[in-house]
């Protein structure tokens, strides 16, 4: 997931280059969202690690 969210911070930075600002916007919004979906689920995975090696 983490991969997916450079992916669109990388499209984002292009797209704002060429002067394309609305897909730079909307490629930015989509790799925030999924950067912050990421760390949620990392977070749960390392809780939930740890509460199963007790």
């Amino acid at each position: 997931m983490l991969r997916y969210a450079v992916i669109f911070f990388i499209i984002a930075l292009i797209a704002a280059l060429f002067g394309f600002t609305g897909i730079a916007a909307g490629a930015t919004e989509i790799a925030k969202i999924l950067f912050f979906v990421f760390i949620v689920i990392a977070v749960v995975s390392f809780i939930l690690n740890l509460i199963q090696k007790r």
